[in-house]
């Protein structure tokens, strides 16, 4: 018993590196595999035919691919035009509000605020916010509104400009206001949405901006998104 335990021994000792060597690749390719099967976090790619028929333009109805946000060009809060190039290669979160607005409006804006601390290091996060009201809100108010909100110029566009352009973006592009009902030329209601855009123009999530939980999925959505790119 003692010579066979000993042979044993013998022979454990002298192929002790070789199992070593292979209990690590056994380990790194159980990692490996783990990694590879494991479900991914992926945001849905939201289509007209996805959202509320209410706060989509009637001719949209029925698309089911291939919806981007359209080509714009807008004044921001000091007096700079605003294009789809200063958002290239951005992932970036729109809403719509409006400078005199008492109800929605303060709970939104303090939430982007909020948010905009939490994006400030990621460099290719950025926020666009269109005023509803483009006559009431001049590039001077909007200014005077961004100052008392905080606003981070490098971050964070308050856009005012032609009232259709901003109707159609609001019910063509981004999906996100009411018609007003009265059979106002482009009135709208604007909803509590934040919309979250990605790199590629597409709609990736919708969230209420008045929730703090829902601002903070908002947050870990535009975390999943990043991380998609990186990877």
């Amino acid at each position: 018993m003692s010579r066979n335990f000993a042979l044993m021994l013998k022979f454990f000792a002298k192929y002790k590196f070789l199992g070593l060597v292979l209990l690590f690749l056994s380990v790194v390719i159980i990692i490996l595999m783990y990694n590879a099967l494991k479900p991914k976090n992926r945001l849905p790619i939201y289509q007209p035919s996805m959202v509320n028929t209410d706060l989509v333009d009637s001719s949209l109805h029925r698309q089911k691919q291939q919806h981007t946000i359209a080509n714009f060009k807008l004044i921001n809060q000091n007096g700079d035009s605003i294009t789809q190039e200063d958002y290239q290669d951005k992932i970036y979160v729109a809403d719509f509000f409006f400078t005199t607005c008492l109800t929605i409006c303060p709970i939104m804006t303090k939430n982007m605020a909020g948010l905009q601390k939490d994006i400030l290091e990621m460099e290719d996060v950025m926020l666009l916010s269109h005023s509803v009201t483009p006559k009431i809100d001049s590039v001077p108010r909007l200014k005077e509104y961004a100052v008392e909100k905080g606003v981070i110029d490098a971050k964070w566009n308050l856009v005012t400009g032609d009232k259709e352009q901003i109707y159609d973006l609001a019910r063509k592009s981004y999906l996100a206001v009411k018609t007003d009902g009265d059979g106002g030329t482009f009135d709208m209601i604007h909803t509590e949405n934040f919309i979250l855009i990605d790199k590629e123009k597409r709609i990736r999530g919708y969230y209420d901006g008045t929730n703090e939980q829902e601002v903070k999925k908002l947050l870990k959505d535009i975390r999943i998104l990043k991380e998609s790119y990186e990877q």
